[in-house]
């Protein structure tokens, strides 16, 4: 398998990266572990998650994700075979949230706790936060880095202007910079990314790891109605792309599926790591059947003329 640079890091990921966003959500502990396991046993050895997860479900607070994560790491022992990202800033369950150093400081020892290391390796700003100063949240991330609590800083949800001004603050006062971007993009949201932040982390030099890779699972072409969304943990998102324009991609889909003897959501996946700015998309699953057709993604090479059959439908 070939691993990608995470930006001018140290880093390096494979094609794929597990969104752990569903370990105590969609996936119980049991699960989580075997899904793991199979991601470690496939070379597939990054995982993604955040503080947050899952705080928007009744009765959590935040930290769940982590906590197995956590349990797992105790148990395999292999927490250097595995490269761990997490995130600090969005709104807890006790109402915290923000990128202060106060809560920076305070958060990142729960992390830490949570995930029973002594290190993070990649750590991001879950969502700028105008009300603290960048200086002030840059220093404070630096001096993670100092403490080898944090090996590599990323940035999520920032618009291109914040974060140009983020990576200036960052040479100008000589602190470790942000080496990874995680915006949301896919084949049905594409114009928030592709104008002004893929040319800048192009030019740049940052990664890219997108999160809703396959559109909330829309992507899949497993919803083609409302009727498909009953009783769906995401259903919600999911109707936003039960359109005209999102049936039309669909369609597009399972034809070049069907060209390349590919399941949709390989192909979506493939679309994703075609673009010359992705590093490489988060994935989830919550069985270990979906897991093992996601991570056939990468063999999947489209030609230029799938690609921009594609990008035609999504436009």
């Amino acid at each position: 398998m070939t691993k990608h640079q995470l930006g001018r890091s140290e880093l390096s990921v494979p094609p794929l990266i597990f969104g752990g966003n569903v370990f105590g959500w969609t996936a119980d502990e049991a699960m989580s572990f075997r899904l793991l396991d199979a991601l470690m046993d496939a070379g597939f050895n990054a995982i993604d998650t955040a503080d947050v997860y899952s705080a928007w479900v009744p009765g959590h607070q935040g930290g769940e994700s982590e906590t197995i994560i956590g349990r797992w790491l105790k148990r395999t022992g292999g927490r250097d075979k595995v490269t761990i990202a997490t995130k600090v800033g969005k709104r807890m369950g006790s109402g915290d949230e923000g990128l202060s150093r106060a809560w920076i400081v305070r958060e990142v020892e729960a992390s830490l706790t949570r995930l029973q290391t002594d290190y993070i390796d990649l750590y991001y700003s879950h969502a700028d936060d105008p009300s603290v100063p960048l200086e002030e949240t840059l220093q404070t991330f630096a001096d993670l880095v100092r403490q080898g609590k944090v090996r590599v800083l990323g940035a999520s949800n920032y618009g291109a202007a914040r974060l140009k001004l983020a990576l200036d603050t960052s040479v100008r006062l000589g602190l470790p910079r942000y080496e990874c971007l995680q915006p949301g993009y896919n084949l049905m949201d594409r114009t928030g990314f592709e104008a002004e932040l893929a040319p800048l982390c192009r030019a740049e030099g940052l990664g890219v790891a997108p999160y809703y890779a396959l559109a909330a699972g829309f992507l899949s072409g497993k919803y083609r109605s409302t009727a498909d969304l009953a009783d769906r943990a995401r259903g919600a998102k999911v109707k936003e792309y039960l359109t005209d324009r999102g049936l039309r991609v669909l369609a597009a889909l399972e034809a070049a599926a069907k060209r390349h003897k590919a399941s949709m959501s390989q192909i979506a996946l493939a679309w994703l790591l075609a673009k010359p700015a992705v590093t490489a998309p988060i994935v989830s699953a919550t069985d270990l059947g979906q897991l093992a057709e996601l991570l056939k993604a990468p063999a999947i090479v489209l030609d230029s003329e799938t690609v921009a059959e594609l990008d035609r439908a999504s436009a």
